[in-house]
């Protein structure tokens, strides 16, 4: 397998569950706009999409560690062998 691949893969899962996070944080603007908003409560709305952003963001690597475990004992290589002309 190719670790450079498979690190790829690992960060874009958690991206994906980082902008699920943050999408929390909109849902919850319109739920709870009191709490929740661009004004006075833009300290809540930011501490909300940080924390959901995190948890999601775990949630999503964990979720890619479990479909592709990291590749047995092959040391990672920076280019495959070329072959000979």
């Amino acid at each position: 397998m190719n670790w450079t691949i498979w690190v790829k893969g690992l960060v874009a899962a958690a991206i994906s569950g980082a902008a699920g996070g943050v999408l929390t944080a909109f849902a919850a603007m319109g739920i709870d706009p009191q709490h929740f908003n661009l004004a006075g409560g833009l300290h809540q709305t930011l501490a909300m999409a940080g924390s959901a952003a995190a948890i999601s963001a775990l949630i999503g690597a964990a979720g890619y560690l479990k479909q592709s475990p990291v590749p047995n004992g092959v040391a990672p290589e920076a280019h495959p062998p070329r072959a000979e002309k």
